[in-house]
């Protein structure tokens, strides 16, 4: 079963039970898979993509929550906070920073890259590689950490 299907289960499981978080949290996922199938003629999406739209809707919600706390909304942050963590209910095991390290710096090797001017270079690599496994600005803070080291 694709990740599309599952998802779409689960928000008629949702339904059945009355879960109002997890439908929300649900929609917009679909919505978002909808869209992308709209922008792509109707094809369906492969995994890998409903994943990339799985962790737009996180990185939304963790902005919504640097929102809420300037406006010290504490009803709002828990509430992104529930959605969250109901979007990475369907993610992979995210991978640790030293685990993304050992990646980058394989891929530094790979490239051959010696300044901050080579990141470009790695994270053409490494991002196709670690797609879905980690955050893309965890992933870029730990090239550029590393490049300036160099």
């Amino acid at each position: 079963m694709s990740l599309k299907q599952t998802i779409e289960t689960e928000l008629k499981n949702a339904m059945r039970v009355g879960d109002e978080t997890r439908k929300t949290a649900l929609r917009s996922i679909i919505a978002g898979i909808k869209l992308a199938e709209v922008e792509q003629r109707g094809t369906p999406l492969e995994d890998s993509t409903v994943l990339g739209i799985i962790q737009k809707e996180i990185k939304s919600q963790r902005e919504s929550i640097a929102d809420a706390q300037k406006a010290s909304r504490a009803d709002l942050v828990a509430q992104s906070e529930s959605l969250i963590a109901i979007y990475e209910s369907f993610l992979p095991k995210q991978l640790s920073r030293d685990e993304v390290i050992v990646h980058v710096q394989a891929a530094i090797a790979e490239v051959n890259a010696n300044n901050p001017g080579d990141m470009g270079k790695v994270m053409k690599v490494i991002q196709p590689k670690l797609k879905g496994l980690a955050d893309n600005k965890l992933i870029s803070d730990v090239v550029k950490e590393l490049l300036t080291k160099k």
